[in-house]
């Protein structure tokens, strides 16, 4: 359920799992990277079509965090997400 709240932050609130500490932490990471990626979005949006190439690499630095994070929670570390993980620490879940 770690591994999913990268790709899905909420579904593992729906399951058992919402009561392991293991499991909040990565839900976290997965909800800061989808904040992330909504402000990316939102840039992306108000960008000119000929700077769409920063909103591109922006994206692709997400998707690595992505596999990042999901490399953690299947070897069971706690560990943030490099530049944007210490947020995750604000969320009360």
């Amino acid at each position: 359920m770690a591994a999913v709240a990268y790709i899905l932050f909420f579904i593992p609130l729906l399951t058992d799992a919402k009561d392991d500490a293991f499991v909040k932490y990565h839900v976290k990471q997965g909800l800061v990277l989808f904040i992330v990626e909504i402000l990316i979005w939102i840039i992306g949006s108000i960008l000119p079509w000929g700077l769409h190439v920063i909103t591109q690499l922006l994206n692709l630095g997400v998707f690595i965090l992505i596999i990042l994070g999901i490399m953690n929670a299947i070897k069971g570390e706690k560990k943030p997400l490099p530049l944007i993980g210490q947020f995750g620490d604000q969320f009360k879940i």
